[in-house]
């Protein structure tokens, strides 16, 4: 399948900004299953391109002028493949161990760790177990937009029982860490076809050990299901804060409102 996506961040500000820093993931992984037929940036500023530790293409933006606003858009085509039983070829350098440290946002807490111990077992898992397990965080957390923010943390997510794709895919990190099971978070995009979620996306990676297959495999939680060619990676990470596609601070006074359009058509 070819993915056509424009994804638009915009700022704007009561008062003008002397400094704002971003980093930005908003350029897809090259991948075995996506490749990239055209993608650009287009902001204002300075742009520094790079890849981060994890592997991701990404850039850090700079504006050292007074600003009242900012607008930072990504656009191209993808062609994207659907990997056989949601396996992801293991092309990283870093070994998968480090995906089962926890973050502050994936911290086990008692509810976690009852949950952890009713789904997995202990060090390894197959993948209709962790497919288990995202039915069951599906079910438990309802999809509510709004519900809860970047820094809600995943044994919050669980108690509240509400919050949107990147609280079940902290969730679902939390009991694989708890277990010690490598999980990593995904950010990208998907095709929502005639659903109501956001084009804009996260789900998980996870390590499986299923008879002659161990390595990754990519489980959207929020939907229970396995990737497939209506997906979009642009990043990896231990959590939101590390594979966000925009994320930053700035200096100056007032108040700020964001804004994020994104439109992916598929060819």
């Amino acid at each position: 399948m070819q993915l056509s996506i424009r994804h638009e961040t915009s700022y704007s500000y009561t008062a003008p900004q002397a400094y704002s820093i971003q980093q930005l993931h908003l350029t897809p992984r090259a991948e075995a299953h996506q490749h990239v037929l055209n993608w650009h940036l287009s902001t204002v500023g300075q742009i520094h391109g790079y890849t981060d530790a994890y592997g991701n293409l990404s850039h850090m933006l700079t504006i050292n002028a007074p600003h009242s606003g900012l607008a930072i858009i990504a656009q191209g085509l993808v062609e994207t493949t659907t990997p056989p039983g949601g396996r992801i070829p293991n092309g990283d350098t870093l070994s998968p161990l480090i995906y089962t440290v926890p973050t502050r946002l994936t911290a086990a807490t008692p509810g976690i760790l009852e949950l952890a111990a009713a789904a997995l077992p202990d060090g390894k898992a197959q993948t209709r177990q962790l497919m288990q397990l995202a039915e069951h965080i599906f079910g438990a957390v309802t999809y509510i937009t709004g519900s809860t923010e970047v820094s809600t943390t995943a044994g919050s997510a669980l108690a509240q029982g509400s919050g949107v794709c990147q609280d079940h895919a902290h969730i679902f990190l939390a009991c694989c860490h708890a277990r010690g099971i490598p999980a990593r978070y995904v950010s990208g995009y998907i095709d929502p076809g005639n659903t109501s979620h956001a084009a804009s996306h996260a789900w998980v990676d996870a390590w499986v050990e299923d008879g002659g297959y161990s390595g990754w495999i990519s489980i959207d939680v929020t939907h229970a299901r396995l990737m497939d060619d209506s997906y979009c990676r642009l990043a990896i990470g231990r959590d939101y804060d590390a594979a966000a596609p925009v994320r930053g601070m700035r200096r100056g006074g007032g108040g700020e409102t964001m804004s994020v359009q994104v439109r992916i058509v598929p060819q």
